[in-house]
């Protein structure tokens, strides 16, 4: 461990640490803007005017050029990250250091260079009431164990007629050597642990920046934020409502946002609150970095979600229309991913799709469930360009049928009321329009939010899927007022037919979710009710229910549970795509319509 002296931390200057910081971030600064002059202006142009080898050639020497430029404004990017955090974290022990060193000379104690603390002589009275003179004294500091009372009766402790008493200025001495040992012991930890991550940012030699150079800048950014993590994370206001995580964000300075999203992406890539353009950055920063991590772990949980990971990122690397934002991205319980396309804060019309049994971050929520959501995009962009729709899996879904209860949806509803509250305080349209979105279980999920204390935050419209209830009776019970609700409610669709949790014996017992239909029709099972409350598409709940199409019936025509699962798909379900296309873009008023049941 590195050993200072109380004299070089009194007069460390910690302004000359940050100082330094700031010229490795110019560095970093300028890096990046020559790296956005090659992409943007070299390169875009070379390839907009020539096609030969030649001009091949030199689009791979530019490509090489840029990754070093992005290698470089990584690298001075975490020095200047380590500098501040060391220059943050060596602020709070040189402090207790002064204030030991100005009650040592506010008590007439002297501080020698060793850091041991002579005290003078005092007259004491001892237990006769005759007047002695204590001597002084020099006492070393303890930076481990707390002063001890000398027992009473020893020749220290006064305890006994004829013992000189203890001199009142010892345990005054005893107590700032302590502070400066302490102050000198937090400090030293501090140096080593910086010294050590510091020492292992160095280039790596030679032009060519590999994959095995991009995974030492993921290392690297590892060490910092392990270093420098208590620095980076003990402002982040993560107990607070989103509104005032964003008023913590607006008032940083853009070097301590950039060190946010550089070094500690997955502190902020999925706090509501935060401007869906960091978050963005942030969570393509985070992304490798998780998916490194999943590697090493192995196994088929974690392979399978690395998969998806990687499906993920081809996604975000290539065009889309319109563009993703990755709002979140995380491997707790099945996975979690929420994926914006089209800005949501800037956006006018905003969606938030929340998906249902079976959901997990694998590869069919890569290519199906995500689609599903681009696909909402793109419908109501038709009716108005300024509409985004999101794909929220921030929650787990129960993954079997049987097995269903409302314990997910209970958990998830909370999370999502916070994710919603986000969207609100970052968007920048004062006319906002918000449609929350529950497919199958995920419309449990939606409907238990919306009858949380005040609702889902900033909805103006609820859309119900293929839903085996959302625990209410009535629509009005959903805080936007019953026209505001919209079912989608496919005939073939069995899981808007499951039976109330009564009869739910009788299907199961003729051939699981397959017997639901035909026990029905064979015991006249016609109520409104269903497995979690009235179903939202009957007479009785008095939702707005728009036409979809029936789906193939499950047994007659071997459709299994594909009725289930073409809301979204306008190749399949075309006027279901539509008209939830027209809900979140702001056209209720286009929807076609179909009667309860």
């Amino acid at each position: 461990m590195t050993v200072l002296t109380w004299q070089q931390l009194r007069d460390l200057k910690t302004s000359e640490l940050t100082e330094a910081g700031d010229s490795w971030h110019q560095v970093s600064n300028r890096s990046d803007a020559d790296r956005t002059r090659v992409d943007r202006a070299m390169s875009a142009k070379l390839r907009e005017t020539q096609e030969s080898r030649s001009a091949e050639a030199a689009l791979g020497r530019l490509k090489r050029l840029s990754r070093n430029f992005q290698y470089l404004h990584s690298e001075c990017g975490l020095v200047r990250t380590t500098l501040n955090g060391l220059a943050a974290d060596l602020a709070e022990p040189q402090t207790q250091l002064k204030n030991a060193l100005a009650d040592a000379s506010a008590q007439g104690l002297t501080v020698h260079e060793d850091g041991s603390v002579s005290y003078p002589a005092a007259e004491v009275t001892d237990l006769a009431g005759t007047a002695k003179q204590a001597p002084g004294g020099t006492v070393r500091g303890s930076a481990l164990l707390p002063l001890e009372a000398p027992p009473l009766g020893s020749p220290q402790g006064g305890g006994f007629p004829g013992f000189l008493p203890l001199n009142p200025n010892q345990a005054k001495a005893q107590s700032v050597a302590d502070r400066i040992a302490r102050a000198l012991r937090a400090a030293g930890e501090v140096d080593a642990r910086y010294t050590k991550t510091l020492t292992g940012l160095k280039a790596e030699k030679g032009l060519d920046v590999t994959e095995a150079t991009l995974k030492d800048v993921r290392q690297d950014t590892a060490d910092v934020r392990g270093t420098a993590g208590m620095y980076l994370g003990e402002d982040i206001p993560t107990d607070k409502s989103p509104a005032e995580r964003k008023k913590w964000w607006d008032g940083l300075t853009d070097e301590q946002r950039e060190e946010y999203l550089e070094v500690a992406p997955d502190l902020v890539g999925g706090l509501g609150g935060i401007p869906a353009t960091a978050r963005d950055q942030a969570n393509r920063t985070y992304l490798p970095i998780l998916m490194d991590e999943l590697a090493r772990e192995g196994g088929d949980d974690a392979k399978t979600k690395l998969d998806a990971l990687r499906g993920i990122q081809e996604k975000l690397n290539a065009p889309s229309d319109p563009p993703m934002f990755l709002l979140a991205i995380g491997d707790e319980g099945n996975g979690r991913a929420i994926v914006s396309y089209g800005n949501p804060d800037t956006s006018r019309n905003v969606s938030a799709y929340v998906p249902g049994l079976g959901t997990k971050l694998n590869g069919e929520f890569v290519e199906d469930t995500m689609k599903r959501a681009q696909d909402t995009a793109k419908g109501a962009r038709r009716h108005d360009p300024s509409s985004a729709s999101i794909i929220w899996l921030g929650y787990d879904a129960p993954q079997h049928v049987d097995v269903m209860t409302k314990g997910d949806a209970q958990r998830g509803a909370p999370a999502y009321n916070e994710f919603m509250a986000g969207l609100s305080a970052t968007n920048q349209n004062a006319d906002l329009h918000v449609t929350a979105i529950g497919h199958s279980y995920g419309s449990l999920t939606v409907g238990t939010a919306a009858q949380r204390p005040g609702g889902i935050p900033g909805a103006d419209d609820i859309i119900l899927l293929g839903s085996p209830g959302v625990d209410a009776q009535k629509a009005s019970e959903l805080g936007v007022g019953k026209d505001h609700v919209f079912v989608g409610a496919a005939d073939n669709d069995p899981v808007t037919h499951l039976p109330s949790k009564d009869e739910a014996a009788l299907g199961w017992a003729l051939g699981g979710p397959g017997g639901v239909l035909p026990a029905r029709d064979l015991f006249d099972i016609g109520d409104d009710d269903v497995y979690f409350g009235k179903d939202p598409a009957s007479e009785a709940f008095d939702a707005r229910r728009f036409k979809v199409d029936d789906g193939p019936a499950m047994i007659r025509e071997g459709g299994g549970f594909d009725a289930h699962s073409q809301y979204f798909t306008p190749e399949v379900d075309p006027e279901s795509a539509k008209n939830i296309a027209r809900v979140v873009a702001g056209r209720p008023d286009l929807i076609t319509t179909e009667a309860h049941r």
